[in-house]
């Protein structure tokens, strides 16, 4: 219900940020919250240059319609880090786990207290797991 909810008044810039504030709550990280005020910021300046609902119904559209491209996984022959959130609201953590194994030789890091975001605090580790792969290429 959230992911397709609307602003309460999609022509008004703060609504729209509002909006996605309250989403952003919703899917992101429960051990690392997001500061309002820096959500805040961060959204309104995505919102104010370049606010498009047609291009996310788009791409929703085309991730229910894309097909199984699991059989293409065994085809990666580069390292690969994987990085999942083991409290993801919206992919679950076994779904990490199944890509892991269809990718030779990929590194997983399933991160307690993580959602469907990038927490500022976890950066240093994502850059460490990601030098590392790039590292064993």
């Amino acid at each position: 219900g959230a992911l397709i909810s609307r602003p309460k008044d999609a022509n008004d810039v703060q609504s729209v940020i509002e909006h996605y504030v309250k989403l952003y709550k919703l899917i992101g990280s429960p051990g690392y919250p997001a500061d309002d005020a820096v959500l805040h910021e961060r959204l309104g300046q995505s919102v104010r240059r370049s606010y498009r609902p047609q291009g996310t119904a788009r791409q929703m559209v085309a991730i229910a319609a894309d097909g199984d491209r699991s059989p293409l996984l065994g085809g990666i022959k580069v390292p690969t880090q994987i990085i999942h959130g083991r409290d993801d609201p919206l992919v679950p953590v076994a779904a990490g786990q199944d890509l892991a194994k269809k990718i030779a030789g990929a590194e997983t890091d399933l991160i307690a207290g993580m959602g469907h975001d990038l927490p500022t605090p976890l950066w240093p580790r994502f850059v460490a797991g990601i030098s590392s792969a790039a590292g064993r290429a």
